[in-house]
């Protein structure tokens, strides 16, 4: 199945393309980072609507060339009569270029991120989906005649380790655009460290995939599908979910 995945991932980065234009040039996939950076003096605003009414807001700032940082909080049960079921506390992220792209070498990056997807269990104290801690992510865009896009090679050691599975973990993706408008992107996560006997997760690692509208050059909505591969127990089909991406400058 791996193999397979790879396959894929290497045929879309062969129709891929050079660094895309500012707007389509992705900070995440879908949950993998990538070595994308805001530019220095501006913001951007992501929010993701997922199943159970729930909601997740993050803001990014760039600080500086190289470098930003991003706050994030969510809630589930948002809509209804329901309790509001609030996450357990402000989740954090921080990225730092440290290798620019060449002309035929990678964008390299090191980040981190507390900041899990989906419901958060209190029992394993951990997101459905978990944070992918501290990792290093490398970013390299190409162009050809079909238009542009990317690919992301990454490696991260998250802390959401309460299901007893902390294990180093990795993810591929790519980005690949369609005009100027449209963006679709794809990523595999090994899901390594989340494949024991107590994890949510069942082995075959997580596949998601989105496609995403430039409405206009400062902001996007995207539809993502998720554990498209059923990877455990808990989700018998893969979760669909509204992403909407706002960007500025001071």
């Amino acid at each position: 199945m791996i193999k397979r995945v790879m396959t894929v991932f290497l045929v879309l980065s062969f129709m891929g393309s050079v660094a895309a234009q500012q707007e389509l040039d992705p900070r995440h996939l879908v949950e993998a980072p990538t070595a994308g950076l805001l530019p220095r003096g501006s913001f951007g605003l992501d929010f993701r609507f997922y199943g159970g009414n729930g909601i997740l807001g993050e803001i990014d700032v760039g600080l500086f060339d190289r470098g930003m940082i991003g706050i994030s909080y969510g809630a589930r049960d948002l809509l209804g009569n329901s309790a509001v079921i609030w996450n357990p506390r402000l989740e954090f992220s921080g990225r730092l270029r440290i290798v620019e792209e060449g002309f035929s070498a990678p964008a390299l990056a090191v980040g981190y991120t507390s900041q899990g997807y989906g419901a958060y269990d209190e029992t394993l104290n951990r997101y459905q989906s978990k944070s992918k801690g501290a990792y290093v992510v490398s970013s390299k865009n190409f162009n050809s005649p079909f238009g542009q896009g990317g690919v992301h090679l990454g490696i991260n050691k998250t802390f959401e380790d309460g299901d007893g599975d902390g294990d180093l973990s990795g993810f591929i993706g790519v980005d690949k655009a369609i005009g100027k408008d449209f963006l679709v992107v794809a990523e595999y996560d090994f899901g390594l460290n989340d494949n024991n006997d107590n994890a949510l997760g069942s082995g075959k690692g997580f596949l998601n995939a989105g496609a995403r509208w430039m409405v206009s050059k400062n902001l996007a909505v995207e539809f993502d599908l998720k554990n498209i591969f059923r990877n455990g127990t808990q989700n018998p089909q893969p979760d669909r979910e509204i992403r909407i991406v706002y960007f500025e400058r001071f």
